[in-house]
């Protein structure tokens, strides 16, 4: 499956009318999906490259191609493909697609302590680059999550923060997690509010966070045993807001330098149409932006400014110490309207310009005090792409934002950085004071640098084309086209490259070769640069005495040899140390901070290596182990020699071709400048003549073609300093005027009149008009000759230069009207592109050539039988674009081809024939001339020079007085306009040139003897491989060789009287290289480069010297990666005067000019067997569907083979397919690279040399039917132990989780060994390839062109090579391949146990995953989809499968986890493969792991076909002893001459007999001991990853399982272990609430009294659906309680484990239960009832059932301090905590409840805890609260004060107990005033009345 994920593209064209919608179609051959960007296809047999088109609607903008070849080969599970070139139709790059890599970010959530809040419900969320994830909502202020979190994320996510919250209490913040493996595992962090950082911790959270990127392996989680009571303190990672520091860094910005224009001059040159002042030197708007961990800050905008002056300080406020580690800095030009373009990118590193203090080992004594980052005030340079201003989208882009090395400078900055701990800036930007500005000003001081460059030849260039040149500059100064310098001799004269006679192009400089000065003015830095000189001298000795030293290993040189060659290594460096001190620093005007903080640096880490190296040469043990210290001490020093103040700027060297910059290379200008301090202080490179490799800028083929190979002898010094360079130059400098008189012929004349946009004096490009009078020497020089007559022979080369055979051509041309005769057209004779040339009878045979055939019609091309070829004119042409070979009635212009070839006489003499006038031709004005005039020329020119001399100096120096132009035409200056002026000022400047009296003759002999594993480049998965050998000027190709990878030319290729100009001395101080690049011949289209190898040629200037190179290996390089090594050695021998040098002899020939590499240098070789045995051949049925072979083959070849290791070829494997018609196509081929994996003493016999397989064995034994002999003595004793012991006691026994094995361990049975990877990764197996190893076959390339091996299958066999004797008489030594396996296939039965999967990739959108297991064998298939397990990524399968198989053919055996899904097709998680072939023959024994014991009955019943004695016996046959003897009734034992009893097996097992009633008999017993101490595989469980197709590398998940083979041949095998889970038990938990007391009176009652309606309620954490409460205990005025009620929680518990099982929906859709395992908790809370409002919480207790605090007997000592003590978690020691094992506790237990941040008691709750098995629970019922069944206990109803009654149901009780008791004298009183009131008021009522009835008497 192919999967191809498109993510982004940028830089797409832009649309005439709004933006673009663009849309990509993936092609992956004749497939097209569309529109989707996830993309799934077939993966085809011949596996090419993937194209993506970009279209725009329906019209295509571009593709892109992606190369698939390490996915197909399998070298990669995934591509990374970072900005692949988006192209057009007509080629042209116009844009990037960038498709992603995935990591992942996994965080485990595990549990939260010390939350505060009170009936809190905590939820965690994690944010990851802008993913958020979140866990489940739990309870309580302890919760247990155990939750994993993934997040795939890009790789182009700059800095992935991950935040991690804690709603609502905190959060941590963790930034880039650079810790070992990319992990942190279950760390706690301490949580704090993101608001205020000062409020303290908000409680602790344990985590595992992993990265893991494509091909790593997560890391595994040890769960320690005593987990649960971990050392917070000590584990915890601090958030960012608690540890790091605030700092400030201090960015102090005072100027920049020498920006280049990057705006259009229109508005000027509008300004300069209507007379205003142009100021284009100024058109850019620089400002700078400074970037840091996420933060920006830019200065101020200066307008038309390209020196700007801004002095501002930049305040960047990060955290100290910072995850992000340099500080980027980069220059922008400002625009009104576009965007802003970038000017160049520098980078601060913290690394270098900080230090922690722990850089230095070693025990100085006295602490190691590290600095701040600092740096400056010091300038900063600028690199990026060429300077010159165009107004076209510059290409080179991307080199001004820091993407690849620049190619050119781009002005500097002068900054300065400080650093602040603590404390806040007052403004993010602000001025510099004017003090500070003042300051600066000495750091800016310049002197005068000069540079002067000799170029001694260029070479290896690839094709001939317009004239070049080379310009040197530094910083601005040298650069051509820059006008704001002096113009300088920077730039070489002009010359065309000649055919070196083979294969490349040369500059035929001869004895004059070109000059540059360049005088420049920087900084005096020397201070700095000499110290990096001096490490740098002593790093390159030291490096080469560790490369003599490594190769002296390799050749495994003898131990003396060896010991010299590391003491003299040692020596020279402990004694460069001591004699080349860095320079004091006293005295430098221009120090710094760094410059003193470094210094203390770099002086104690020599110091330290110094120290180190004495203690190596006293102390050392094994010479060989102290390669890697040396190989460090190596970086180290690479590290100390890095500057970051050096302000000068790199050389850049630039090659031109006519006006174009093609190559450049960028030469740091400490390696080639002159000290005055000492010898080492000078650059390595400074006036030594060096080879230098030009680059194209932006390489997209890194490297694969070099543009020019430059050998330059280069001195920077100071001007003060410039004598000393006399004693570094060589030959004789001279100086020129030099201008070229130019000349047009009209009319059959020549003259002056037909030079169109041509003057008539000129420079050489005829673009500059010049006269021969205003020429002025510079100062300090005078002219020393006259003007005279020079042609310049490097520019005059014939097309024939360098060929030996050449071919003239001119084509003839006809034309006609159409329908009308063919007649001779108006040009009649042309050349290839129809430019005139001249009539065939006007060639002459140039001197040093004869004519080798008279003029004919080429007919070799697509023309008609007489040559001609046909074609039509169309407007405004003037000849035919295209022509074809059949003639038509509308043709009107046909030509044919004449040619006549040549061939050289002699070989050419070196120097052109002078022409007497000096004049040049050309037919066109261009840049090709000719010495002889012909008859088509219409232009020629000759060159006059005048040679100038210094005025009174004396010596080379003088030459670094040349500054300014030479002169140009005055008239014509006061004609132009002043912009021209200055462009014309820097174009004319005198030429220097170094020519040598003198040349040397050299002899050169290239010894190229073999490479190895070279790239495959053809189809047939070889290469046809050659190489062109070149050395300066010469060059010469080796044979061909066909069809291999890794070649043997045994080739000596003689260079004769190579010429060399130069000091031999230096010549051999300093050789040139010999190149060697490699090539793929093919018959058809273009040979295609392999690579590229260097190798430095052994000098010997005296021929009588008896000195012979070795052979030694270099890498050939491809693309900047190894592509293969090649065996090459060379020596260069200077040829003395008289000529007679006594050469060596010649080598013998091969062929004709074919020599060998004579003896002496070739490697000693000696007879040798190679014993080869392949068991069978296979190829991928993926690809081709077909097994190639399976018979066996054991052959002996005897070969001679270098007796040095490292000479010997490797092994080529070749798979031939026979096929129809006497085809043999090679289907695949392997190269083995080491045979000293199988080289072997063919008189000694070992395990692998006996070779027999299990297989065999069995073969020669009959075959009897073994029997098992089971005793079923106590089956009810079993039964029993099953409950308490099973297989998974065994397991967990052996993970050292102690606490889920039951009493398995008391009893003394077996454990087994659990693997933390595959078994083929266990290194005492050695991958399970011993009997026979697995090579991989590889194809090469494919169909479409790309270099692309795929795997097409793989071999098994293996190798034996031993010497054989010399001497025909004695005979041979014995085959190694005896006994050799069954090749017939053998039926097998095959079980796999499948235990448990461990972090599985959620396949759901819930984050989690529904796994099942399927197994494919062959054609077999086994899908457990019925068996799924539901929301987990951590399952326990737990489950065995039994198949049968035929082996060598169903040899993989495919497990795969799936995601089961009701309606989508199910997804697969992962797989993965197991070689059953391996494991059936390796003589490991890995088909059935080795128990401890033998048992015949329990659960480690012995499983195996054979017995343990008949294992030993096969076992001793194998190894080629006798067989074991046995005495003593089978106690004692007798094997490989070592004799064993039962009683050295520790364990006492004789006398665990009773206890143990499962073990076999004693012999059987201790057969299987000695088996154990024969290194095989033990009874195991190994722990496999799964890998997916579609993120593969990317780990999905593990499985921990094994597997049994046994071969059907041998009879049944023993019982399958039962591997099924545990089932968890039901269990009750009755808690009777018996009281409260010291409740918190939550209320206040109408009559003013403090008082609660207390109730409880409790739960079991994960079952809170199943929460309970009591009833309410009303008007509880003294805080007290009584409530007699039960609460009855049912749960599944795993005694094993000590864990619940809970299993319930998580959302009311979801189909499955989730199953969790959570600790027994209970949670016990008290409320006050409220009736009309919320309830009130008044406290709670939570108590963990597994470690139970004890309660206290009386209220009284029942206190919040008794929780303090408690430890969360099971108990590791007293059982009696627990209250399973307690089974009933009843006392007070405390509830708290927190206030102001503390906790303080909110009640005390009187309870009884017990715990109730079902089977108990039927039998002693008891019902919920106070229901029926209400025993065991009976609860009585609560005896509850009188006044405990809800007022609203108990009227009277309320007028009773809250009235009366409060009111009742009120109520009194209130009674006796009514009655007074009531007796009152009748009293007034009846008083009228009697008094009248007393006044009338009416009844008397």
């Amino acid at each position: 499956m192919l999967r191809v994920v498109v993510e982004s593209a940028k830089g797409l064209p832009k649309k005439t009318l709004g933006a673009p919608d663009p849309i990509t179609t993936v092609i992956f051959r004749e497939w097209s999906p569309g529109k989707v960007p996830q993309v799934e296809c077939c993966m085809h047999r011949k596996v090419g490259y993937l194209t993506l088109f970009v279209c725009f609607f329906n019209r295509f903008l571009g593709s892109a191609k992606i190369s698939l070849r390490d996915l197909a080969s399998g070298q990669a599970r995934s591509l990374p493909c970072k900005n692949v070139p988006l192209v057009s139709e007509s080629g042209q790059n116009i844009g990037f697609i960038h498709p992603r890599s995935v990591s992942q970010i996994r965080v485990r959530i595990i549990e939260a302590r010390q939350l505060p809040g009170n009936n809190i419900k905590p939820v965690v969320k994690v944010y990851v680059c802008g993913q958020t994830h979140r866990t489940r909502i739990k309870r309580g202020n302890n919760p247990f999550f155990d939750e994993v979190l993934y997040s795939s994320t890009m790789s182009t996510c700059y800095q992935p923060i991950c935040s991690i919250r804690t709603l609502v209490f905190g959060l941590v913040l963790i930034g880039n997690v650079e810790v070992l493996s990319h992990c942190v595992m279950r760390k706690w962090l301490l949580l704090n509010d993101p608001d205020d950082s000062s409020s303290g911790a908000k409680g602790y959270l344990k985590v595992s966070l992993f990265v893991v990127g494509t091909g790593d392996d997560p890391p595994v989680e040890k769960r320690e045993s005593n987990d649960d009571q971990d050392d917070i303190e000590s584990n915890l990672l601090l958030p960012a807001g608690v540890t790091l520091r605030w700092a400030t860094l201090s960015l102090k910005v005072f100027r920049a330098e020498d920006i280049p224009q990057m705006d259009d001059a229109f508005v000027q040159n509008l300004k300069e149409i209507f007379g205003g002042e142009a100021n284009k030197k100024n058109l850019v708007d620089p400002f700078l932006e400074a970037s840091f961990a996420g933060r920006k800050l830019c200065t101020q905008i200066i307008e038309t400014n390209a020196n700007p002056e801004w002095n501002e300080v930049l305040n960047l406020q990060v955290k100290f110490p910072s995850m992000c580690e340099r500080v980027k800095l980069t220059v922008f030009d400002w625009d009104r309207l576009t965007g802003n373009d970038a000017i160049g990118t520098t980078y601060l590193n913290l690394a270098n310009i900080a230090s922690s203090g722990g850089e230095v080992e070693g025990n100085s004594g006295e602490s190691e005090v590290g600095f701040l980052p600092v740096f400056g005030p010091c300038y900063i340079n600028l690199y990026g792409s060429p300077r010159e201003f165009t107004g076209f989208p510059d290409p080179y882009e991307d080199l001004n934002f820091g993407k690849g090395e620049g190619v050119a400078y781009r002005g500097r900055i002068l900054v300065e950085l400080s650093t602040k701990l603590e404390g806040k800036a007052d403004k993010a930007v602000d001025k510099i004071h004017s003090d500070d500005v003042l300051v600066v000003q000495k750091y800016q001081r310049r002197r005068k640098y000069c540079l002067c460059a000799v170029f001694h030849s260029a070479s290896m260039i690839q094709e001939p084309g317009e004239p070049i040149q080379f310009e040197v500059s530094i910083g601005n100064y040298g650069n051509k086209l820059d006008t704001t310098c002096k113009p300088l001799a920077s730039t070489t004269q002009y010359s065309c490259a000649i055919f070196d006679g083979n294969h490349y192009y040369y500059l035929p400089w001869a004895n004059t070769k070109p000059v540059v000065v360049v005088t420049s003015y920087w900084e005096d830095i020397s201070h700095r640069l000499d110290s990096v000189n001096i490490i740098l001298y002593i790093t390159h000795r030291l490096q080469s005495n560790l490369e003599e030293f490594k190769t002296a290993i390799l050749a495994k040189v003898s131990d003396n040899q060896l010991a010299e060659v590391w003491l003299k290594l040692l020596n020279q460096l402990i004694e460069d140390l001591e004699s080349f001190p860095t320079p004091e620093l006293e005295g430098h005007s221009n120090l710094t901070t760094l410059d003193i903080q470094i210094k203390k640096l770099r002086d104690r880490a020599l110091t330290s290596i110094k120290d180190g190296a004495r203690r190596m040469r006293e102390e050392a043990g094994e010479i060989r182990d102290t390669l890697s210290d040396l190989e460090s001490w190596v970086e180290k020093l690479k590290m100390l020699a890095e500057e970051p103040q050096s302000s000068m700027p790199d050389v850049i060297i630039w090659m031109l071709r006519g006006e174009k910059r093609v190559a450049c290379s960028r030469i740091p200008a400490h390696q080639i400048l002159y000290s005055t301090f000492s010898e080492q202080a000078c650059g390595q490179h400074c006036g030594k003549t060096q080879t230098v490799y030009l680059q194209y800028p932006m390489d997209k083929n890194k490297g694969l073609k070099v543009p020019v190979q430059i050998r330059v002898n280069m001195w920077l010094g100071l001007s003060a300093h410039e004598k000393k360079f006399n004693s570094y130059s060589e030959g004789t400098f001279s100086v020129f005027a030099e201008l070229y008189e130019n000349q047009a012929q009209v009319f059959g004349k020549w003259g002056t009149t037909g030079l169109v946009g041509r003057h008539k004096f000129s420079d050489v490009t005829g673009k500059l008009k010049l006269k021969k009078e205003y020429f002025i020497p510079p100062r300090g020089w005078e002219w020393e000759s006259e003007w005279f007559i020079d042609p310049e022979k490097a520019l005059l080369t014939e097309a024939d230069a360098g060929h030996t055979e050449f071919m003239d051509e001119v084509f003839q041309n006809e034309t006609r009207f159409p329908g009308g005769d063919w007649k001779p057209a108006s040009e009649p004779f042309t050349d290839v592109n129809g430019e005139k040339s001249r009539n065939p009878a006007e060639f002459d045979c140039p001197p040093g050539w004869i004519w080798e055939d008279e003029w004919t019609v080429d007919i070799n091309r697509a023309v008609d039988d007489q040559g001609w070829e046909y074609g039509v004119t169309i407007p405004p042409d003037d000849k035919p674009r295209s022509w074809v070979p059949a003639e038509k009635m509308y043709h009107v212009h046909r030509r044919r081809r004449l040619i006549r070839p040549r061939k050289r006489s002699k070989v050419p003499g070196g120097a052109a024939v002078e022409v007497s006038t000096g004049w040049e031709f050309s037919s066109l004005i261009g840049w090709k001339f000719h010495r002889k005039e012909r008859s088509s020329d219409t232009f020629r020119r000759r060159r006059w020079r005048r040679k100038m001399a210094p005025e009174g100096r004396l010596g080379a120096a003088a030459i670094f007085q040349l500054e300014g132009a030479l002169g140009i035409d005055t008239e014509e200056k006061e004609k132009d306009s002043k912009g021209d002026v200055t462009k014309l000022f820097g174009a004319n400047t005198p030429t220097v040139s170094c020519s040598f009296d003198r040349s040397y003759m050299y002899h050169l002999r290239v010894y190229v003897h073999q490479a190895r594993n070279m790239t495959s480049m053809d189809k047939d998965s070889f290469s046809d491989p050659y190489a062109h050998v070149s050395f300066l000027h010469v060059s010469k190709t080796t044979e061909k060789l066909r069809a291999t990878l890794n070649p043997t030319w045994d080739q000596t290729l003689i260079f004769n009287d190579v010429e060399i100009y130069g000091d031999p001395q230096k010549i051999a101080y300093h050789p040139p290289n010999v190149v060697l690049e490699f090539y793929d011949s093919d018959q058809v289209g273009k040979d295609e480069m392999l690579g590229r190898s260097i190798c430095t040629p052994l000098v010997k200037l005296n021929s009588g010297v008896d000195q012979t190179p070795k052979l030694l290996w270099h890498p050939i390089i491809q693309k900047g990666k190894l592509a293969g090594e090649a065996l090459v050695a060379a020596e260069l021998i200077l040829i003395n005067k008289s000529g007679d040098s006594d050469l060596p002899l010649v080598p013998p020939k091969r062929a004709e000019n074919l020599y060998m590499v004579p003896q002496g240098i070739r490697p000693v070789v000696q007879l040798t067997a190679v014993e080869h045995f392949s068991n069978r051949e296979r190829e991928n049925a993926l690809l081709t569907g077909r097994n190639v072979g399976q018979n066996q083959a054991h052959l002996l070849s005897p070969v001679l083979l270098p007796k040095e290791e490292m000479y010997t070829p490797p092994i080529v494997l070749k798979v031939i397919d026979h096929r129809p018609f006497g085809r043999k196509p090679v289907v695949g081929q392997c190269t083995i690279s080491s045979l000293e994996q199988f080289r072997c003493d063919p008189y000694v016999i070992t395990a692998e040399g006996a070779m027999s397989s299990k297989m065999a064995l069995m073969m020669a034994s009959p075959h009897k039917h073994v029997s098992i002999t089971m005793e079923e003595k106590r089956p009810l004793l079993e039964a029993q132990e099953k409950e308490t012991v099973d297989w998974w006691s065994k397991f967990y026994v052996s993970l050292g989780d102690q606490e889920k094995c039951g009493p398995y361990l008391k009893k003394g049975y077996d454990t087994l060994k659990i693997y933390d990877c595959e078994l083929e990764d266990v290194p005492e197996f050695k991958g399970l390839t011993d009997f026979c190893d697995t090579f991989k076959l590889q194809r090469g390339k494919n169909d479409n062109g790309d270099d692309d091996p795929t795997v097409v299958g793989e071999f098994k066999g293996s190798f034996k090579v031993y010497p054989l004797p010399d001497d025909p008489g004695v005979a041979p030594p014995p085959r190694q391949f005896r006994e050799l396996p069954d090749s017939g296939p053998q039926e097998c039965l095959v079980r796999i146990y499948v235990v448990r999967g461990m972090d599985l990739q959620p396949k759901d959108n819930n984050g989690s995953c529904d796994p099942y297991i399927k197994i494919s064998l062959g054609k077999n298939t086994i899908d457990d989809r019925d068996h799924y397990l539901p929301y987990t990524l951590n399952p326990v399968f737990g489950r065995m499968f039994e198949m049968t198989c035929f082996l060598p053919q169903d040899k993989d055996l495919k497990i795969s986890v799936y995601d089961y899904d009701l309606l989508t097709r199910d997804e697969k998680v992962g797989e993965t493969v197991i070689d059953l072939e391996n494991r059936f023959l390796s003589r490991y024994n890995s088909y059935c792991g080795l128990p401890q014991s033998y048992c015949i009955s329990g659960i480690n019943q012995w499983r195996d076909q054979l017995k343990p004695s008949q294992i030993l016996e096969n076992l001793a046959r194998l190894k080629g002893l006798s067989k074991p003897r046995t005495e003593d009734n089978g106690n004692s034992l007798t094997f490989n001459g070592k004799e064993y009893t039962l009683a050295q097996f520790g364990k006492g097992l004789e006398n665990n007999k009773e206890i143990h009633q499962h073990l076999g008999p004693p012999y059987e017993r201790l057969c299987l001991h000695v088996l154990r101490t024969q290194a095989l595989v033990p009874e195991h469980v190994e722990t496999r990853t799964l890998y997916s197709t579609f993120q593969p590398n990317l780990s999905q998940g593990q499985l921990q399982m094994w597997v049994d083979v046994f071969p059907k041949s041998l009879g049944l095998p023993g019982p399958p272990f039962d591997i099924t889970p545990r089932k968890p038990k039901k269990y009750f938990l009755r808690a009777v609430i018996w009281n409260t007391t010291d409740v918190t009176l939550d209320e206040t009652s109408i009559t003013g009294e403090r008082m609660s309606d207390i109730y409880v309620k409790g739960w079991m954490p994960g079952m809170e659906e199943d929460k309970q409460k009591t009833d309410v205990h009303y008007r509880s005025l003294d805080g007290d309680g009584n409530f007699n009620w039960r609460l009855v929680f049912g749960f599944d518990y795993l005694p094993a484990e000590q864990l619940c099982l809970v299993s319930k929906k998580e959302r009311f859709w979801s189909l499955d239960k989730t199953e969790f395992r959570i600790p027994p908790k209970l949670i016990v809370q008290i409320w006050d009832n409220d009736k009309f409002s919320l309830d009130d919480y008044l406290g709670t207790v939570e108590l963990d059932l597994r470690n139970l605090v004890a309660p206290a007997k009386t209220p009284e000592k029942c206190s919040l301090d008794m929780m303090d003590n408690v430890e969360i978690g099971p108990p590791k020691t007293e059982q009696n905590k627990s209250l399973f094992a307690q089974q009933s506790v009843r006392g007070w237990w405390p509830c708290s409840i927190e206030q102001d941040g503390k906790k303080v008691l909110g009640g005390k709750v009187e309870m009884t805890l017990e715990i109730v098995s079902e089977v108990d629970a039927d039998e002693r019922p008891a019902g919920k609260g106070r229901d029926e069944p209400n025993m065991n206990p009976k609860l009585d109803l609560p005896n509850r004060p009188e006044t405990s009654f809800f007022w609203f149901t108990n009227p009277c009780k309320t007028m009773k107990f809250i009235v009366w008791r409060r009111f009742k004298w009120v109520f009194i009183g209130l009674i006796i005033l009514i009655i007074l009131v009531l007796f009152i008021a009748i009293l007034l009522y009846s008083l009228p009345n009697y008094i009248s009835m007393k006044i009338v008497k009416p009844l008397s």
